[in-house]
């Protein structure tokens, strides 16, 4: 079937398709297009990696805008929004505009209303309706991406929740939704209303294998040499096959899977010593640019690490790189600049970085829930599987894992060469899950009452697996116990149909996108500090068995849970903290005629660690008492009362969350960012994740304390300085100063040692001063003292001023107290 062939799109695109090297539709393509996809039928398309899914969206959302709709497109990443934003943006030239829109959760991105495309994460796509956005209304195509994610206890219920909400406002909504190739498709399917196309075909040769001894012996019976000599490490006798073998004049590539981040940065530093020596003269210099260009990202050892392995033709790519660095690495790749990159299993679900060889080195991660290693997902490894072979680049993929004795080969090809992914179970009917959810659904106006709300919930994935139809219920009434008790939500018992209404606080605390518990948590620290006592506070609900979302470090290196069925996944039951079911009107007598605690940085920052939205730091070996000890240092300034150290877990939650807080005091200081690494133990990316969650949480602080009674406006002002702290990165007095554009915290600290204390220096202030503060560079220092307002910003002619230089240098060098700078927070 020829693209030019197909009607109802807009002119032009079928004859641009085929000038794009698209002769004939690929054969999911076409059963797709037989299907309906572009006359507005539902759809869902259960396709391997690399085999035309993506086109399939577009032929469906052209078609939807051509009949005069509007398309969503809904992606599980950010970063894969902006690349699909930048492969839908070449349709322009026939009149479809595009828009992508992943963060500020609590806006209704009006401005979305004139594209035709919108491309966003379920996330934002949530936020978006709970917001009120007008424009979802007229959507009339949706396109789920990654539609077996529904599966992930995380972000699962989000997705689900959210293509329930869509299909609810839209009745004829075209949903279209794009999986890899799971155990029961049909079953998405049929909770969609929709056909299915289910396929195999791939439009080049993926063969998949198993490494053992000196051959690779692959699905189709054929076996490749590969002799490994003793001594010889496995994986790099196998890329440096892999580069040796030329088709069409080109090595092929490598991309292997490590279970840990630390594993990915060793085995990039090792197998740099099989790329490097197979570097071209050119490609030597291009990758030292690269290093250089990585090593500007940030000041760490993980950056110096990965310019290092960079040089040579490898790299590692994991969570905790920063997401420069990883889109630096990603399109290195892609180019076949960087030979090998040995990744942790998130980039298999990630952007688009095919290989011509897989090689799955670790198919075992840990898991503490399993209690040791824990032999990974089917479909995870077929994921990574799937990555191998480069339509137009390779003539073939080839996927291998690795065995040390035939046995253990045998056990591969059972477990993952041989067998059939996992079905996708909706991890919905759990607490954590449906108290966001529960009350976004009352609040949003999708439900008034209990009837209507489990009416609504009927639309999930999960009530179309259930067999336990009061599961589902069972689970509903304790969340709206727990929203109720904590204020978020009204019930109206009386007459027949119990009704549900969410009240001021609770509309905006499911606007700001927050977790109830987040929210309670929050709100019940700053009441501590309102008159110094906890009068006015809702009773709050803690698991009861210490349950509940506990510290990790990120999702990267955190274990998936078991493969439990939905009904078991993560449930838990909430009780009193007081454990008695009575308001903590004797706990606030106790402290009657105690001062409030006093609001600091540390203490806000603690509190909003402590929320479910934060991933935690882990306690290491040490750290207890370490922070045992911090703790009842600084207790005054924590917000709530410290929790005994015989309450073990509740304890080590709360220390874990001060250690957490601890990171942020120093981000706020202006600690080095490598030394922030090195002491906890975290990478570039995990300081900016930190960073960014607990500012949004603070900002979220903010609005709940202007919003709440008896919470007065001191309260609201210390919230905001220890927020604007965070988002610069600076103590107290650089605010004014790098508040201003391209100033940011490293230059902040420079100009005020050099005498340049605000924005209102920077307009004043002896250019020449301003030149040698920022080290001669001119271009730098006018388009700063430009954003400051000043006049005339040019600094033709001028001569740095040497002391200021001096001085500035002097002060930014200062370690006294770990107070050196880091380029990570120069954001403006």
């Amino acid at each position: 079937m020829e693209p030019s062939s197909l009607s109802g799109l807009p002119a032009g695109v079928g004859e641009a398709l085929e000038a794009e090297g698209v002769a004939e539709l690929y054969p999911p393509q076409e059963a797709a297009v037989d299907a309906g996809v572009t006359d507005g039928e539902s759809l869902v398309a259960a396709v391997p990696t690399a085999s035309g899914k993506t086109l399939i969206a577009e032929l469906a959302m052209l078609s939807s805008i051509e009949r005069g709709g509007k398309a969503l497109y809904i992606v599980p990443l950010r970063a894969l929004a902006s690349e699909k934003k930048a492969e839908f943006e070449r349709w322009e030239d026939h009149g479809v505009t595009v828009g992508v829109s992943t963060g500020n959760y609590d806006s209704d991105g009006e401005w979305l209303a004139s594209r035709d495309v919108i491309v966003a994460t379920s996330e934002k796509v949530d936020s978006l309706i709970r917001n009120g956005a007008p424009w979802i209304d007229d959507l009339t195509c949706v396109v789920s991406d990654e539609v077996h994610l529904v599966d992930d206890s995380h972000r699962g219920p989000t997705l689900e929740v959210t293509l329930a909400k869509l299909r609810k406002v839209n009745p004829g909504l075209q949903t279209v939704a794009l999986s890899a190739t799971v155990g029961n498709a049909d079953v998405i399917a049929d909770w969609l209303d929709a056909e299915l196309v289910e396929s195999d075909w791939r439009p080049i040769e993926l063969r998949t294998g198993v490494h053992f001894g000196n051959a690779i012996n692959f699905d189709d019976g054929s076996q490749r040499e590969v002799p490994v000599e003793r001594g010889e490490d496995q994986t790099a006798r196998l890329v440096a096959d892999a580069l040796d073998t030329e088709e069409d004049g080109q090595g092929g590539s490598s991309l292997v899977f490590v279970n840990s981040r630390r594993n990915a940065e060793s085995a990039a530093r090792k197998l740099g010593e099989v790329t490097g020596s197979r570097l071209t003269g050119e490609e030597r210099d291009r990758l030292r640019e690269l290093a250089e260009e990585i090593r500007g990202v940030s000041d760490t050892d993980t950056s110096e690490d990965l310019a290092d392995a960079v040089k040579r033709g490898s790299a590692f790519h994991h969570a905790g790189l920063a997401s420069e660095h990883r889109s630096l690495i990603e399109d290195a790749f892609r180019d076949r600049l960087i030979k090998c990159v040995s990744a942790t299993p998130t980039l298999a679900a990630g952007v688009n970085t095919p290989a011509r060889r897989v090689i799955v080195r670790d198919w075992r991660r840990y898991d503490g829930e399993f209690g040791g290693m824990k032999p990974l997902d089917v479909l995870e490894v077929h994921q990574m599987c799937g990555r191998a072979g480069r339509p137009g680049l390779d003539p073939y993929g080839e996927a291998v894992l690795l065995a040390n004795s035939a046995d253990t080969r045998e056990e591969l090809f059972d477990r993952y060469v041989w067998a059939e992914a996992e079905p996708v179970r909706s991890k919905l009917a759990a607490e954590p899950a449906l108290r966001t959810h529960v009350l976004a659904t009352v609040a949003s106006g999708f439900a008034a009452t209990r009837d209507g709300l489990l009416s609504f919930l009927d639309n999930t994935l999960y009530a179309t697996q259930t067999d336990d139809e009061g599961r589902l219920a069972a689970v509903t009434d304790t969340v709206l116990d727990y929203l109720e008790v904590n204020g978020f939500v009204e019930r109206d018992r009386d007459g027949g149909s119990e009704g549900l209404a969410a009240t001021g606080i609770g509309h905006t605390v499911s606007r700001l996108y927050l977790d109830p518990m987040s929210a309670a948590e929050i709100l019940d620290g700053l009441r501590t500090v309102a008159d110094g006592d906890d009068e006015g506070a809702a009773g709050d609900f803690v698991p009861a068995d210490g349950a509940g979302p506990g510290p990790d470090a990120d999702a990267d290196d955190a274990a998936p849970g078991p493969d439990a069925d939905a009904d078991d996944a993560g449930f838990t039951t909430y009780t009193r903290a007081n454990g008695d079911g009575d308001d903590r009107d004797a706990a606030a007598a106790a402290s009657d005629g105690d001062d409030a605690p006093e609001v600091t940085p540390l203490g806000l920052y603690h509190l909003v660690s402590r929320t479910p939205d934060t991933y935690q730091l882990y306690l290491k070996s040490g750290d207890r008492e370490e922070y045992t000890e911090v703790c009842y240092e600084r207790e005054a300034e924590l917000l709530g009362d410290t929790p005994s150290e015989y309450e073990d877990v509740r304890f080590e939650d709360w220390l874990a969350a001060l250690k957490t807080g601890r990171l942020l005091e120093d981000w706020a200081n202006e600690v080095d960012e490598d030394r922030i690494a090195e002491r906890y133990g975290v990478g570039p990316g995990d300081i900016r994740g930190k960073v960014d969650t607990a500012e949004w949480l603070l900002r979220a602080a903010e609005t709940l304390a202007r919003d709440v009674e008896g919470i007065d406006g001191d309260v609201v002002v210390q919230v905001r300085e220890a927020r604007k702290r965070l988002e610069y990165g600076v103590r107290e007095e650089l605010l004014d100063l790098a508040g201003v554009r391209n100033v940011g915290r490293k230059r902040a600290r420079r100009l005020y040692e050099a005498g340049i204390e605000s924005r209102a220096d920077l307009r004043e202030a002896d250019k020449a001063v301003v030149l040698g503060a920022l080290r001669g560079r001119e271009r730098t220092a006018e388009r700063i003292l430009e954003n400051a307002g000043r006049e005339d910003p040019s600094l033709d002619g001028v001569d740095p001023d040497s002391s200021a230089s001096a001085a500035a240098t002097a002060g930014a060098d200062a370690d006294g107290d770990g107070d050196g700078q880091a380029s990570l927070g120069d954001f403006g």
